[in-house]
């Protein structure tokens, strides 16, 4: 910042209405995050700010908790006219918020990716730290991934891209954001990627991207189960040639029972012949009357071929109908052997390449727990904590309660019952199933709980129930998102502009904790700033970052900062060291995800 000085030894006070957007700019440029979003390209001429400048403008305005892109400018105190917080970011100015709007929507595929790339590449160090500090303490990589709805307005036109589908516990307009974590050792939680999604987006169709967005950025990944994949694969090339020889049984009886009708029909048509001859030759009168004449006798006969050629009829309609339920799954059968060998042959070849194998663990609800995404999970090398996707599985659970079956209390409103290493028809292995019992008001409630790794989860339900659970520090993101970043409302209607607000959100949140920690390093204040152990990244955002301050630059290079009188953290200080290097250390701040250091 170049804040002009009066005299050698006396440096001139400026004054900030946002605080804690100061040094929170100052580590965005320490960790080259604004430069990298200086370079990331738009198709934007500038005439006062650069696109690039207020792209800036836009993530400041997610730490700052803005609400609407209208608060840049027409807020309580409007950011765009925070000269401080703009020099602090290496701006010159603040954009109008209408700029900042135009730079969105004049943002395409390729600012998007850019921008993607550029928050990859600064949170690397971050998330390197995090990966060699979990692996070292645990032995494990524990995910979590999750959708949340992203509900608009259902009468509005003008949102790109968005559809009806399930959010909010009811089926409203708008999109789906795909999040991926990390249970991280130092901040609790750090943000991996996000992608959003139209509305009708459901959560099975997801959990590939989302696994793989995970390994791209912690650059990382177990080894894959090629000897389980191989399994599968003979036991379906196995159940290809069973259909197969059922389709040329079924083949021969088919065309044994058309030989059978040509036969019976020959013989049938015969006998009306016989029936015409008699009656012609004898008329059928008085024929017709006697039990034991010869019409009376022909007739029977064809009565009784036809019978037989509708019997034979029938059974030709069963085996072509049985042939062709056969044929298509063959089709079916020769579809999935193929694609779980070309799925074997990258597994071989990405175990090859992969040569620091790692364990890792995904967490993930009823929406990803369908048999085919467990079987692939697992094949994939990773350990399994989700729900069942199928209510079916829980009612076929239910009834293999008996009055001998033995529950565990698990929670203050929860007690489990467990079969270990049971195959269940939706996945083609065997897993620890977990009937989960539990009251919401006075419903009674049953969900599905199902593991696969390298513990038994069933020698301790409590331990698994506990560890299930773990997966809200995903969901308590997901609220922090939406009430602490205002990522319920969504600041623009474009495709583009929404995907990279959804960005700057993540980052955002992630960047707040990054900076914590570097504020622990710097020099110490006359005066303590802030409490370790109850200022939480809401307050942060919803309070620092929008509370007033002086600031010093002074005469050694240190720049100080002064929350004022009006503030809420009246006469607290923050002093931050000229070229302190960032080094990942414990957190300054304690917040709710954080625990004892």
């Amino acid at each position: 910042m170049n804040l002009p000085y009066t005299a050698a030894n006396e440096p001139k006070v400026a004054r900030t209405a946002h605080a804690m957007l100061v040094p929170w700019g100052l580590f965005a440029r320490q960790i080259g995050l604004v430069q990298a979003l200086e370079q990331v390209p738009v198709s934007q001429r500038t005439r006062v700010h650069t696109p690039q400048s207020k792209l800036v403008e836009f993530l400041v305005a997610h730490l700052s908790g803005c609400a609407h892109l209208q608060d840049i400018s027409h807020g309580p105190h409007p950011l765009d006219q925070d000269q401080v917080v703009a020099e602090a970011w290496g701006q010159p100015a603040w954009a109008d918020y209408s700029g900042v709007s135009r730079t969105l929507h004049a943002s395409d595929q390729k600012t998007v990716d850019a921008v993607r790339e550029a928050t990859v590449q600064v949170s690397r160090p971050f998330i390197d730290q995090e990966v060699v500090l979990a692996l070292r303490k645990t032995g494990v990589l524990i995910y979590d991934g999750d959708l949340t709805g992203r509900p608009v307005s259902s009468t509005s036109t003008t949102y790109e891209g968005a559809a009806f589908g399930w959010m909010d516990d009811a089926v409203c307009l708008g999109y789906q954001a795909a999040l991926v974590s990390l249970d991280s050792p130092t901040y609790g939680r750090l943000w991996l990627a996000v992608r959003p999604h139209p509305g009708d987006t459901v959560s099975c169709h997801q959990m590939g991207a989302m696994v793989r967005a995970a390994e791209s950025t912690t650059g990382v990944r177990p080894l894959r189960r090629t000897e389980l994949l191989a399994e599968r694969i003979r036991q379906k090339q196995e159940a290809l040639q069973n259909a197969q020889a059922q389709v040329r049984d079924r083949q021969v009886r088919c065309n044994t029972a058309r030989q059978t009708m040509r036969e019976t029909t020959v013989e049938w048509q015969r006998w009306l012949a016989e029936v015409a001859r008699i009656v012609e030759r004898d008329g059928s009168t008085q024929q017709a009357r006697r039990p034991y004449s010869q019409l009376t006798k022909a007739r029977k006969k064809v009565a009784v071929f036809w019978r037989r050629l509708h019997r034979r009829g029938a059974e030709v309609q069963r085996a072509h109908r049985a042939i062709t339920r056969q044929v298509d799954r063959i089709e079916v059968l020769s579809t999935e052997l193929a694609l779980l060998k070309e799925r074997h042959t990258c597994f071989v070849e990405d175990n090859r390449q992969n040569r620091a194998p790692i364990r890792a663990i995904f967490r993930l609800d009823g929406g990803f727990g369908s048999g085919e995404n467990v079987a692939w999970l697992i094949e994939m090398g990773y350990e399994v904590y989700v729900k069942a996707f199928s209510s079916q599985v829980t009612r076929a659970l239910r009834r293999r309660v008996t009055a001998d079956t033995a529950w565990t209390r698990v929670g203050d409103n929860a007690e489990m019952a467990v079969w270990p290493n049971l195959k269940l028809e939706f996945c083609p292995y065997p897993l620890d199933v977990g009937l989960e019992h539990f009251y919401t008001g006075q419903n009674e409630r049953f969900a599905t709980l199902l593991h696969f790794g390298s513990q038994d989860a069933t020698e301790d339900l409590a331990s698994w129930f506990d560890f299930y659970n773990g997966r809200q520090t995903i969901e308590a993101g997901i609220k922090e998102g939406k009430d602490i970043f205002e990522m319920h409302h969504l600041k623009v209607r474009s495709a583009v502009g929404l995907a990279i607000q959804e960005e700057f959100a993540v980052v955002a949140a992630n960047l707040v904790r990054w900076a914590a920690v570097w504020l622990g390093e710097q020099p110490s204040p006359p005066r303590a700033p802030f409490n370790r152990q109850s200022v939480s990244v809401k307050q942060m955002v919803r309070v620092a970052a929008n509370t007033s301050a002086l600031v010093f630059r002074q005469p050694e290079g240190n720049l100080l900062l002064r929350f004022d009188e009006l503030s809420p953290f009246a006469g607290l200080e923050l002093l931050i060291g000229q070229g302190t290097a960032f080094q990942l250390t414990l957190p300054l701040f304690r917040n709710e995800v954080f625990g004892p250091n």
